[in-house]
Order: structure tokens, then sequence, then C-alpha cells
């Protein structure tokens, strides 16, 4: 089976947009199996399985490559929940 892909295209989209540089870092290391530092590539890629599951689960086939504004808003609903729930905590 393929591996599937972030595509060049949503890279450059999210590449475009500083504001969600952190965000996707954060992603890349929260999303990235125990250990990653020890297998090669030694980068912080989310699992396979992981990753087959949620392409099938939105777009309906695990072969599909990201969708460059998909992942533009994944990327910004991640950064606004963890600002609510830093002000949720703040509040507490």
């Amino acid at each position: 089976m393929r591996r599937p892909t972030i595509g060049a295209a949503a890279v450059l989209a999210v590449m475009q947009r500083p504001s969600l540089w952190c965000t996707a870092v954060r992603q890349a290391f929260r999303l990235a199996p125990n250990g990653w530092w020890r297998r090669a590539p030694f980068i912080p890629l989310p699992d396979r399985r992981y990753l087959l599951f949620r392409l099938e689960t939105q777009y309906g086939e695990a072969v599909h490559s990201t969708e460059p504004r998909d992942l533009v808003t994944y990327l910004a609903w991640c950064r606004s929940y963890q600002r609510d729930l830093r002000r949720r905590r703040a509040r507490a």
C-alpha cells in the first residue's frame, strides 16, 4: 500500500501562512509516534496507520493526498482550539 502524502501544494499553502507555522510544527510532534527519532527518516511524521484512517474518513479513500485548504483549515482549528483551552484554564 502506498504511503499517504501531504502534497507539495499543501506544504506551500501552510508556508504562505506564517501564523500557522508554530501550530504546524506542534501538530507534527503531537502526531508523531513515540521514538520517532530512532527510525529513518528521523523526522516527526505521523503514524502511517493514523494518516490512512484520517484520509479515509475525510475523503472516502486512504490513498487520497491531503487537500491544501483542508490542511490549512485543520491547523487554524488547532490554533483556535488551543487558544480557547488556555483561556478556559486561565479562568479556572
